[in-house]
């Protein structure tokens, strides 16, 4: 990492590319904001490490930027939101730290009764912060959740269709 000053910015931090998207939407949604994204590809997948490997390379980079001023977080990845974002906003209350979760509440208030299948790294749908959104909209909906071993490194390399990823 550079020695660059990121002073109010915000980082958005994933585990690789797929936080693009989240980049996208924030940058429409603030515009007047300064961002700097992180990808950690080196160390990718999250999904298929254990909850302490993860939220020690989140920390990492996390306390990393803090150091050199930035003035928000957005964890754009589902695995290191439930590993590790309730233990840094104990860590820095004062720092705002916001962390991209699977879309349960909303799909299940937008298709009430309906069956949602979600799909998700094996971490993911282990850890409790998933399993407690799950339990919070199992009666609004069938809610199934998929453990998709793999499914991070098709999203990282852009494939959407085709036979391999049926």
């Amino acid at each position: 990492m550079h020695n660059e000053d990121y002073t109010n910015k915000i980082l958005v931090f994933d585990s690789g590319a797929g936080g693009i998207s989240v980049l996208r939407e924030l940058v429409k949604l603030m515009p007047n904001e300064d961002f700097i994204y992180y990808g950690d590809s080196k160390n990718a997948p999250y999904g298929t490490k254990s909850k302490e490997e993860v939220r020690k390379l989140t920390f990492e980079v996390v306390e990393d930027y803090i150091k050199k001023g930035i003035k928000g977080v957005c964890v754009a990845c589902n695995t290191a939101t439930s590993a590790a974002v309730a233990s840094l906003r104990e860590r820095y209350p004062n720092l705002p730290i916001v962390g991209i979760e699977p879309a349960i509440k909303p799909a299940a208030k937008a298709f009430p009764g309906g069956r949602i299948v979600v799909l998700a790294t094996p971490m993911t749908v282990a850890l409790p912060k998933f399993n407690g959104l799950f339990d919070k909209y199992k009666t609004e909906a069938k809610i199934i959740p998929v453990a998709a071993p793999g499914l991070m490194e098709f999203v990282e390399r852009g494939e959407t269709d085709g036979e391999r990823i049926e």
